[in-house]
């Protein structure tokens, strides 16, 4: 594994070839290994180790990038001389700011600590080929058991990613991930299950498989219901998969576009009283790096409070930007909050690690008291081909998969054929009864997030699906 210290020693080699005002390295990879199984039987298994060089060179306000996956003297030469003459072509942005210093990077203090904590386990470091066989092995007998089809993966990596600049900055991070998601196939339906973690001793293969194996089980010869607005029950994943798509829009450079929809909106009630989001990541079921692409500090930010928006972030240019701009003083503290891309980016930045708030006092805590508060709904496992129909009142559509049914007087009744929705975030926001514990949760259309399961009156599924 590459360490800081020799990424160090490239950076070293790519300042002494640099003529630019200024260059910065981004280094990140490590260590990735995944077996990958279908029908019952492990089909792949790969493992690599490699590194990602990116290297920003700036003359005044000029800059742009160049990458390469390899460190010896020619590659680093070659991708010094790339990114320099892509700057010296580029027009000047005048929003373009110096890099900043080692001490910038190092101001801003993170409230309630000093922000650090350990992503890197030993345990998931060494888990071996053996080991994942292991893991799919158990989830097979799961699905042998039951007369299923499993299919899924089982991986494992060491990551490193770092920022060293010629001001001085040198921000490293090190940390482990392990993952399984598994699918249970039966002849009329599937069950799905999916988590991922730093520490593998928080992941339990054989109990996804279970999961996804009963909800196989309970939903085959799914019944026809006919569309319309119903209360769901909704689970983490199918949580995160949806809200996903407004954090986006939590940016000061999507403010100052004019493409977010908390444009004119900030201050308001957009959501319900029981929604409060953070973004910490230093939250404890949280993972990644504690700086961003520029080197800056993360800071924890309140982005939502009883339902009204309370901040947005920052990068360095974006909050001198809204400092200058009309839109000053309306959007709470304005300051870099570390949460900006590296440059050159479109994007700007965005919160990406997202913590919601509990329940209430005297709410639900689980899907099984959900299930139980329900007269009649329909349960979610996860929602998938989400897509944006209207990105100012984030109307999206998408459908149902792996496990939807019916709950009849509290208790599960049956499976159901897919839905397809079209539902406003902000509407289904307005209209959440109670949510359960929030959990580390991951699903295919969205980042990982810590989120509950929710119970959501009048959600608008459109149409059914053909399976």
């Amino acid at each position: 594994m590459l360490d800081r210290d020799q990424a160090g020693d490239i950076f070293g080699k790519l300042r002494r070839l640099s003529q630019a005002d200024e260059i910065e390295l981004l280094i990140s990879g490590g260590r990735s290994a995944l077996t990958r199984f279908a029908n019952n039987t492990i089909h792949q298994n790969v493992a690599e180790e490699e590194y990602h060089i990116s290297v920003r060179s700036a003359f005044g306000n000029r800059t742009a990038r160049a990458s390469t996956n390899k460190h010896d003297d020619d590659s680093l030469r070659r991708v010094v001389q790339s990114s320099e003459a892509l700057a010296k072509v580029q027009h000047p942005d005048p929003d373009l700011l110096p890099m900043p210093t080692k001490e910038e990077t190092a101001a801003a203090n993170v409230d309630g600590g000093d922000g650090m904590v350990n992503r890197y386990f030993e345990a998931t470091a060494r888990l071996t080929p053996q080991d994942r066989a292991q893991g799919v092995a158990a989830m097979v007998d799961v699905a042998n058991k039951h007369d299923l089809a499993a299919a899924g993966i089982f991986s494992s990596a060491e990551i490193v990613e770092g920022i060293f600049n010629s001001k001085g900055v040198n921000a490293w991070h090190e940390q482990t991930l392990a993952e399984v998601s598994v699918s249970m196939i039966g002849s009329s339906s599937s069950g799905w299950q999916k988590a991922n973690a730093p520490d593998m001793a928080r992941l339990d293969p054989v109990r996804l498989a279970e999961v996804a194996a009963v909800k196989a089980i309970e939903s085959k010869n799914p019944r026809d219901l006919p569309p319309g607005k119903y209360t769901v029950i909704l689970e983490p994943a199918a949580v995160l998969d949806i809200v996903g798509f407004m954090f986006w829009d939590f940016g000061g450079s999507a403010l100052l576009e004019q493409r977010s929809f908390l444009n004119d909106r900030i201050g308001m009630r957009l959501f319900g009283e029981n929604i409060t989001v953070w973004d910490d990541v230093y939250h404890p079921l949280q993972a990644g790096v504690a700086f961003d692409g520029e080197g800056m500090r993360r800071q924890r930010l309140k982005l939502i409070e009883n339902g009204v928006v309370r901040a947005v972030t920052y990068s360095r240019s974006s909050a001198k930007r809204m400092q200058a701009s009309e839109m000053a003083g309306k959007v709470g503290p304005v300051r870099p909050t570390g949460h900006g891309f590296a440059l050159p980016s479109e994007i700007g930045e965005a919160p990406l690690n997202i913590v919601f708030a509990g329940p209430l006092e005297g709410e639900s805590r689980t899907v099984e008291q959900m299930l139980a508060s329900t007269e009649r709904g329909i349960l979610v496992t996860r929602l998938w081909y989400i897509r944006e129909v209207d990105p100012y009142e984030k109307i999206l559509t998408g459908m149902t998969r792996d496990g939807t049914f019916l709950v009849e007087n509290g208790k599960v009744v049956c499976g159901v054929r897919n839905f397809r929705f079209n539902e406003s975030l902000l509407h289904m926001l307005q209209n959440v009864e109670v949510m359960g514990i929030p959990t580390r949760s991951c699903g295919e259309e969205s980042f990982d997030m810590v989120v509950p399961p929710m119970k959501v009156r009048e959600f608008n599924f459109t149409e059914t699906t053909k399976f």
